[in-house]
C-alpha cells in the first residue's frame, strides 16, 4: 500500500508548482477504482467513490514547502524490520493525503455514502485550494490531513494574524532630545509584549495563549521625515479572533500616532468537538491497531481553520508522520506507521458508514 505514497512524494510540488503531482494523483485514483477523479477550478485534485447522499470529505494538501529531497527508502531496525521513506512532503503532508487515498480505495463504495478525497493546492501559502472547496461542499464528516502520528488525533489549531506597524516622525536635530521613530518602535514592541505577557499569565497550555513574534524591524529617513516599521505576528487562541487582536493592537498604541496595517490572510483558531461519532470512531480505529489514542492541540494553523467554520460538521485532523520533521531537510516517514494509519482510517470509515 506504499505505492501511492512513494509515487506522490516522487512528484516534487512546492506551492505554485503542484500541477504534475495533481495529474499523477488523479491518474492514481482512477487506477485504484475511484468512480471519478478530476481537477477542479482551483487546481485541486478530487477523487470520488460512492453516490450516496451522506458525504465524508477527506481534505489533504498536495503542495509542500520548497527544497527538493532525493526520494529514497532506507531499511532500519533489527533485521531491517522497518523502512523509512525520505522525500519532501513525506510528512507534510503527502503522507496523510496518500493515506486518505489508499484507505478510501480499501473501503470502496458504501450504500448511502459518498467519499470525497481532495488534494488541495497552496496550503503552505494562502490556502487557495481550501478556500475554494469550503464553499463547494457540505459534508456530514470532515477529516483534514496533517501529520500527528498514526495514533494521535488533533482537535485544534491556533489562528494567526500579521500586521505591519509603521511609526513616522518629522526629522529633528540629533541634539534635540526628541524621541526618534526607531526609539518609538522599540517602545511599541515592549508595550505589545507586556500586554501579551499579562494575557498569558496563569495559562498553562500553549493552545490557550497568545504566541507573539517580531518577524522584522527596519527604519529609514529622508531630509524631512523618519520612519520605522515592525512586522508583528501572533498565533491566536480560540477566544481571541483576528478582529479582536487588531482592535487591541490599535488600543495599545493609540497615543503613538502609528499605522497598523493587517497583512496577508488572518485565520481564526478552531477547536473541534470531542464528543462525536467521528472522534469515537478514531479512538476505536487506533485501538484496533494496538495503539493508545491521544488528543493533541497544535500551535500552528491548518486548512481545518478555513473549512471547519463553513462546513459546521464533526471534524478532526489525522495523518501519519512526525510533525517535528515538517519542512526539515531530513523529512521522512516510517512506512510501517503509514500502513497502520491506512488501516486505522479504513476502520474509521467502515464504522461511520455502518
Amino acid at each position: 500500500m506504499s505505492d501511492t505514497l512513494i509515487g506522490l512524494v516522487s512528484q516534487y510540488s512546492p506551492s505554485g508548482q503542484e500541477r504534475g503531482a495533481v495529474e499523477w494523483l488523479m491518474a492514481r485514483m482512477k487506477s485504484l477504482g475511484y468512480e471519478d477523479a478530476f481537477i477542479d477550478d482551483a487546481g485541486n485534485v478530487v477523487g470520488v467513490i460512492g453516490k450516496g447522499t451522506k458525504q465524508i470529505i477527506l481534505l489533504g494538501h498536495i503542495d509542500t514547502v520548497p527544497g527538493e529531497i532525493p526520494v529514497r527508502v532506507e531499511p532500519v531496525g533489527a533485521q531491517h524490520a522497518a523502512s523509512l521513506l525520505y522525500g519532501r512532503g513525506s510528512v507534510d503532508a503527502k503522507g496523510p493525503l496518500a493515506c486518505f487515498v489508499d484507505a478510501v480505495a480499501q473501503v470502496s463504495a458504501k450504500d448511502g455514502w459518498q467519499f470525497v478525497v481532495i488534494g488541495a493546492v497552496e496550503e503552505e501559502r494562502n490556502s487557495e485550494g481550501a478556500r475554494f472547496v469550503a464553499n463547494q461542499y457540505k459534508p456530514d464528516f470532515a477529516i483534514i490531513g496533517e501529520p500527528n502520528q498514526w495514533d494521535r488525533i488533533a482537535l485544534g489549531y491556533k489562528g494567526s494574524a500579521w500586521a505591519n506597524i509603521t511609526i513616522k516622525r518629522g526629522q529633528a536635530h540629533t541634539a534635540s532630545g526628541e524621541e526618534t521613530a526607531a526609539e518609538t518602535a522599540v517602545e511599541v514592541w515592549l508595550r505589545i509584549k507586556a500586554y501579551v505577557d499579562a494575557f498569558n499569565a496563569g495559562k498553562q497550555k500553549a493552545f490557550d495563549k497568545l504566541l507573539l513574534t517580531l518577524r522584522g524591524m527596519d527604519s529609514e529617513s529622508n531630509d524631512f521625515e523618519q520612519w520605522a516599521r515592525l512586522k508583528v505576528g501572533v498565533r491566536l487562541p480560540v477566544e481571541v479572533s483576528p478582529e479582536d487582536w487588531y482592535i487591541k493592537l490599535n488600543e495599545i498604541i493609540s497615543d503613538c500616532y502609528l499605522a497598523v496595517e493587517p497583512i496577508g490572510f488572518a485565520i481564526p483558531a478552531w477547536g473541534c468537538e470531542k464528543n462525536t461519532q467521528l472522534v469515537r470512531s478514531f479512538l476505536s480505529g487506533i485501538r484496533s491497531q494496538g495503539g493508545e489514542p491521544r488528543f493533541v492541540y497544535k500551535t500552528g494553523t491548518a486548512d481545518l481553520n478555513i473549512v471547519a467554520p463553513v462546513w459546521a460538521c464533526p471534524a478532526v485532523v489525522y495523518g501519519p508522520g512526525d510533525s517535528a520533521l515538517d519542512h526539515t531537510p531530513n523529512e521522512h516517514i516510517n512506512l510501517d506507521d503509514y500502513q497502520k494509519a491506512v488501516d486505522v482510517l479504513s476502520a474509521v470509515l467502515e464504522n461511520l458508514t455502518k
